[in-house]
């Protein structure tokens, strides 16, 4: 990411120790020395709202007759996420201040060489969405789960491996752990989702494949668990590296979200099995507070960003995501939203394998005469992105990004729509 330089004090540095009359003095003057970050971007937020929340509410309401147990734990959900949305733009202004305050800041990589480029910016601001992430889907089970609910060890083993993740994230940004190490976070995570995973480890085997195979579903058995936290490695750590700019990470997530959300409405409006509904309807308790969490984020990360997000936020998301798709059945589907990111993972594998140098930052050279991005050799969807469409602002490259990543996931809707009944 581009937020990853920081400045802290070192060993050498010595420091003296104010006296009460001086800590007075410093604690009343704190009001005036915390540095202030910019408002909220509310324009931008309604924007993405007129795009991704009225097809949502059309297929709840209109198009599908979707039963209303159903719906109202959707609403219900959706009422909390909402009231999370706003508690989160307020807390990351304060958060930000106390992050300053513990040196845990950045400077913009891609604005070097300008005045925005020697601006400390707070990081690791997606602590604040995770607690807040956490705290509605805890609160959200009084009023959806009974004690003998099938589906509640499961959900808790969810909240669970988010949580864990999210440690584990955060601990990455105090003490910056080596991208190697970092691989094998998310399947430690994992481990209370696996450990309390009591669904169904079989396949449906593509109909094109019946013949070859013999079976039309498979049982993986303890293979099945191993995929699930291949998953969640995969999804963790591609969130993390398909960034460097502005807004990247938050928006992809966005997106995806927005995507997981219609996709859920239309397999429960589609379905008339009762447990393959409450399957989707799960994943929609955990995506609406997701997504309502990320765009307040998205309204202080989005060019010129105010906070960065940290690696804590990148492996909070991806979990999470991961965690909708594994409990909520739709593997396959999530890995087509994911499309942008296999694709910056294959292109990255030259480099995170060690057959080719990789650098600590692999972002594009910044020109502070221009305001441009140019590409370097890097394997990132990033530069890559440069190369091909030729140098441009950082903002512009964002969303041009964040465009290919709606029609990954607009591709996945047709996909499914012209090849049901014939590949499954």
């Amino acid at each position: 990411m581009a937020s990853k330089p920081r400045k802290r004090l070192s060993s050498t540095q010595t420091s003296t120790i104010p006296s009460s009359s001086e800590k007075q003095n410093i604690n009343n003057n704190s009001s005036y020395s915390d540095p202030s970050i910019a408002p909220p971007k509310w324009g931008l937020i309604f924007k993405l709202s007129l795009f991704s929340i009225p097809p949502y509410l059309y297929l709840l309401f209109y198009h599908y007759p979707i039963e209303q147990d159903i719906r109202r734990s959707i609403l219900i959900n959706a009422s909390m996420s909402l009231v999370g949305f706003f508690v989160t733009v307020k807390l990351i202004p304060v958060a930000s201040r106390y992050v300053l305050k513990r040196n845990l800041f950045g400077f913009d990589i891609n604005k070097k060489g300008t005045p925005m480029g020697d601006i400390k910016v707070p990081e690791s601001l997606g602590i604040v969405v995770g607690i807040v992430f956490l705290v509605v889907a805890i609160l959200f089970q009084y009023f959806n789960f009974t004690e003998d609910s099938n589906w509640l060890v499961e959900y808790n083993a969810a909240l669970a491996c988010i949580c864990f993740m999210m440690l584990l994230g955060f601990v990455d940004d105090v003490l910056d752990v080596p991208w190697r190490v970092k691989l094998l976070l998310p399947s430690i995570a994992a481990l209370p989702l696996l450990m309390a995973y009591a669904g169904h480890t079989t396949i449906v085997i593509p109909k094109p494949l019946v013949p070859h195979i013999g079976v039309e579903v498979l049982d993986l058995g303890w293979m099945y668990k191993l995929y699930m936290g291949l998953l969640a490695v995969f999804c963790t750590n591609s969130i993390n590296i398909h960034a460097g700019l502005n807004g990247l990470e938050v928006g992809q997530t966005v997106v995806i979200a927005s995507a997981i959300l219609i996709h859920n409405i239309m397999q429960i409006g589609a379905s008339s099995d009762p447990e393959y509904k409450l399957a989707h309807a799960f994943s929609i308790y955990l995506a609406q507070p997701l997504l309502a969490t990320s765009l307040a984020l998205l309204s202080y990360n989005w060019y010129p960003s105010s906070v960065f997000v940290g690696d804590t936020y990148t492996y909070f998301a991806g979990m999470t995501m991961a965690v909708i798709g594994i409990l909520g059945h739709f593997s396959e589907t999530l890995l087509i939203f994911f499309l942008p990111q296999v694709l910056n993972f294959l292109f990255s594998l030259p480099q995170l394998s060690g057959y080719v140098p990789c650098p600590r930052h692999r972002l594009p050279r910044f020109d502070p005469e221009t305001g441009l991005l140019t590409g370097t050799k890097d394997g990132t969807l990033v530069n890559l992105s440069l190369r091909f469409l030729g140098r441009k602002s950082e903002k512009a490259l964002c969303i041009y990004l964040l465009g290919f990543q709606a029609i990954a996931c607009s591709l996945c809707f047709l996909l499914r729509h012209f090849l049901a009944g014939w590949y499954k």
